[in-house]
């Protein structure tokens, strides 16, 4: 099992994930990615942003949303999971232009979007 631990450089402190002394590329990138997430996340959006770290990080399908209260990173009772989808709320459109943001360019010669 891999574990990534990412700490803000700006505070003085260092990522603990390293390749030969060479900070591994796109941790910035990634912690970005995760800030704009958080932020799509408007009420109850502490456990909606666990409960999108526990559905990526499940090891198989998820069968019912009660499962996902017995991931490690969903650090909270299974009542939060029904409360946070419920009661939570999503930005949609902030999420979709940050999910569309992460689209890299097309190669030559091809189109970003098959039909």
């Amino acid at each position: 099992m891999f574990s990534l631990e990412i700490h803000d450089l700006a505070e003085g402190r260092e990522d603990s994930v390293h390749d030969d002394g060479v900070a591994v590329e796109g941790l910035g990138a990634l912690r970005g990615f995760r800030d704009g997430l958080r932020g799509c996340f408007l009420r109850r959006g502490d456990a909606l942003f666990e409960l999108a770290d526990a559905v990526l990080c499940a090891q198989g399908p998820v069968r019912s949303p009660v499962e996902l209260s017995l991931e490690p990173e969903f650090g909270r009772g299974h009542g939060s999971v029904y409360d946070a989808l419920a009661g939570g709320s999503i930005d949609t459109v902030r999420l979709r232009r940050l999910l569309t943001g992460q689209v890299g360019p097309a190669r030559p010669g091809e189109r970003v979007l098959r039909k």
